[in-house]
């Protein structure tokens, strides 16, 4: 098998060890090597690892994905030397044979010839959003538990509030809760709280608030809404943060904005997740394939044995499946058109991942070539098969006993 690589180590990482294989063969007449050290991963170790690897000539380093533990050290040996970051079950050994040593030289083997498939890691500004992206979504999803543990409190209390108000922690629920919570309980001063539209349900607050609130409950409350507040505190930092970073993508949002479906938010998650160099994927089949937004592929014996969509970046694919709701409900857009096309046979979920692929194959003709997003129209399927819509509903009308005949209205 031929060797592409004169000079290259495979790396097996843990928690608090490496384990690295140098394998150097004919390379720029220098003696041959196959040798294997072990470091920690602090800092001075992972420098001592560089220092060694410089000296040996090396080009090339590998290692799996495991984890976070692969960070400190990808960043310290990217400015150096050709890191190549591999998913874990790509790079399997043989069965019976798992040790350390035997792991960081089976990744030295297959990066040796070359058989190793790159995993796709962005820049540093990039992975910067993408860390800041990814922990204001966990926080958000933290806040949605501690409304729903406020609600909890309020249905032990027999406080009706939901029924009547659509949002319980909108300002006139926020108002109530807040006096419940100092101790208020009568329903009528409760109830009076009410602003907006809310006001013209008084008699149903007055029936919905009159609960059985003990010390108890006010307790919980206090607390909830304390960290509630704390919450949205953080939140906000996150998203000025944020703002401040995808200043570097000036370029970028404007052309994801013009996409239907697709919200300031949404832009800075996809922005974080697949940069904006698209020149980093092949193609939009890649991306998709990536991402996990595509039909799988399993074939044997020429029998098609499933499609579903294979795993790909869960993050991704969550703001993908969210924009595609989105754009599903935009009037007289393609994507509305294909959802409703495709939800009538093989159902809404399916629909929607089908319309997240076309989303983000959009996203990335717009980013690759810099263009802007051309709206093909609700109409699109129709004009695709006029013909083919002529007869079947020709047919559907003569079954119902009418003579059609039909004249094209040319403007």
């Amino acid at each position: 098998m031929e060797i592409l690589y004169g000079c290259c180590c495979g790396l097996d990482v843990h928690k608090d060890s490496i384990k690295a294989n140098l394998i150097r063969n004919g390379f720029e007449g220098m003696e041959d090597v196959n040798e294997i050290k072990s470091y920690g991963t602090t800092t001075g170790e992972i420098l001592k690892m560089a220092d060694w690897l410089r000296e040996s000539r090396c080009s090339h380093v590998a290692m799996e994905s495991t984890g976070v533990y692969w960070k400190p050290i990808f960043n310290i040996l990217e400015s150096e030397f050709e890191v190549i970051l591999v998913n874990a079950r790509h790079i399997k050994n043989v069965p019976g044979r798992k040790t350390d040593v035997k792991d960081c030289q089976w990744i030295a083997q297959l990066l040796r010839h070359g058989l190793l498939k790159p995993s796709f890691i962005p820049p540093t500004p990039v992975r910067e959003l993408r860390d800041l992206t990814r922990q204001r979504k966990k926080l958000i999803q933290e806040r949605a538990s501690v409304a729903n543990r406020i609600q909890k409190v309020l249905e032990d209390a027999n406080i009706k509030l939901s029924s009547v108000a659509s949002d319980v922690l909108g300002k006139s629920g926020w108002s109530m809760l807040e006096s419940i919570a100092e101790g208020t309980s009568e329903a009528d001063k409760l109830a009076e709280l009410a602003i907006g539209r809310l006001r013209a349900k008084k008699q149903e607050l007055r029936q919905a608030l009159e609960g059985r609130v003990t010390d108890h409950h006010r307790f919980m409350l206090k607390q909830l809404m304390d960290q509630m507040r704390f919450m949205e505190k953080m939140i906000g930092s996150f998203d000025q943060r944020i703002e401040e970073h995808m200043a570097s993508f000036f370029e970028q949002a404007p052309l994801m904005n013009a996409i239907p479906g697709i919200a300031r938010r949404a832009i800075e998650n996809i922005i974080a997740e697949i940069g904006p160099d698209m020149n980093q994927f092949p193609s939009d089949r890649h991306l998709s394939s990536w991402a996990g937004m595509c039909p799988g592929n399993n074939e044997s014996a020429g029998k098609n044995k499933s499609g579903k969509t294979p795993h790909g970046n869960k993050w991704l694919k969550s703001i993908l499946v969210e924009c595609a709701w989105s754009a599903s409900h935009a009037k007289n857009t393609y994507f509305a058109a294909q959802y409703r096309r495709i939800a009538s046979r093989r159902g809404k979920k399916r629909a929607l991942v089908a319309v997240g692929h076309t989303i983000l194959v959009t996203i990335y003709h717009v980013l690759k070539n810099n263009t802007s997003f051309v709206e093909l129209g609700n109409d699109y399927f129709d004009k695709l098969n006029s013909n083919r819509l002529e007869r079947y509903y020709i047919k559907r009308l003569e079954r119902l006993g009418y003579s059609v005949s039909l004249e094209r209205n040319i403007a």
